[in-house]
């Protein structure tokens, strides 16, 4: 799993980063702008932002990654206990919140929830005897197993962790290919059609001129 840590505190980072990396990979900045940059350009499990920073806000990074559809699950960290910070968090996407100072073992309890709520575990139970191993890129089915291909495998992890809303096919290219490598919209619905097949058509929902949905 791969974090991305935006903190300015510099003793501070240091000991979250050597902290998470027992369990994680860490991308660490001091900087909202390298942030913003770093989330344009790599794939991330999870953000833990600090609200405030020397160039910004992870507040109001938030607000434009999910203006992005960017749902990546975020943990704020602060110093502030007034609680309107609290709320802004909230109401820009966060996930969670912990205050300064706090316990190690307290983020990684919260980070440990993040992951089971949001199907970020190697092995995501998708439905009752449906289960996807993200680093084998295996479906189980039941007694059935169906190696996928990375693509399919990162398609269906991305539905399912999405699945309170609709992806359009604009959202999947975005996700999965460069933009100079980006097929057609055909590439999509293939891997669509192949996935409905594996896991059922009731699983994965084709909204007409939106998207796909997963149930």
């Amino acid at each position: 799993m791969k974090i991305l840590l935006l903190e300015d505190d510099t003793a501070l980072a240091n000991i979250l980063v050597d902290y998470l990396e027992d369990e994680y990979e860490v991308v660490q900045t001091y900087s909202m702008k390298k942030a913003l940059e770093l989330c344009e350009t790599e794939k991330f499990d999870v953000y833990i932002f600090d609200i405030n920073v020397p160039d910004g806000d992870g507040i109001s990074l938030l607000h434009e990654l999910r203006d992005f559809n960017d749902e990546t699950p975020t943990i704020f960290i602060t110093a502030f206990h007034d609680t309107k910070y609290l709320k802004s968090a909230f109401s820009a996407g966060a996930n969670d919140f912990i205050k300064k100072p706090f316990d190690l073992d307290e983020l990684g309890v919260r980070i440990e929830n993040i992951k089971k709520h949001f199907g970020l575990e190697s092995l995501v139970e998708l439905a009752q005897e449906l289960v996807l191993d993200t680093k084998t890129h295996t479906l189980m089915n039941g007694n059935a197993t169906k190696q996928l291909s990375q693509r399919e495998s990162d398609c269906l992890h991305y539905l399912y962790k999405n699945r309170h809303r609709v992806i359009s096919s604009n959202e999947l290219l975005q996700n999965f290919w460069e933009f100079d490598e980006m097929p057609s919209d055909d590439a999509i619905r293939t891997i669509i059609k192949n996935l409905r097949k594996y896991v059922g058509k009731e699983h994965i929902l084709n909204i007409r001129g939106e998207g796909y949905k997963f149930e």
